[in-house]
């Protein structure tokens, strides 16, 4: 059966912009970039970790009808999309607080949990992302 999940999909409503904030301001990096004529396959992922990428996608064709894309775009403007990333890190205090200089906003911040300590923040889209800091 199965040994690894590769690569899982958000969307976005500005892949420009998505990246400013995902390499510039959470640090990943982009793992590819390419433009199949239909849509622009664009992946980002942790520095060094290749085997699990995020696709942000831009919602439209061929996916869906023009129609459809627009509804998909105020959804995710509202958060309601349930799109959603869960991150770690080894600080999770030390992060907030380099993230809070970047500019970034926070829905949460660092708070002591049973697993561990994490906070929340939305990207420019509405897309809720969490990082932890796993009980040792």
């Amino acid at each position: 059966m199965f040994n690894a999940i590769t690569q899982s999909q958000i969307y976005v409503l500005d892949q420009d912009e998505a990246i400013d904030f995902y390499v510039g301001k959470l640090g990943l990096e982009i793992t590819a970039d390419v433009d199949m004529g239909f849509m622009r396959w664009l992946t980002v992922g942790v520095p060094g970790r290749p085997e699990r990428q995020i696709l942000l996608e831009k919602p439209g064709a061929p996916a869906m009808s023009e129609e459809t894309a627009e509804q998909v775009r105020e959804l995710v403007t509202k958060g309601a999309m349930g799109g959603w990333l869960v991150l770690t890190t080894d600080d999770c205090r030390k992060t907030y607080e380099t993230l809070l200089e970047k500019g970034v906003e926070f829905t949460e911040e660092p708070t002591e949990r049973p697993y561990g300590i994490d906070c929340g923040l939305r990207d420019p889209f509405g897309n809720r992302i969490r990082f932890t800091q796993p009980k040792a």
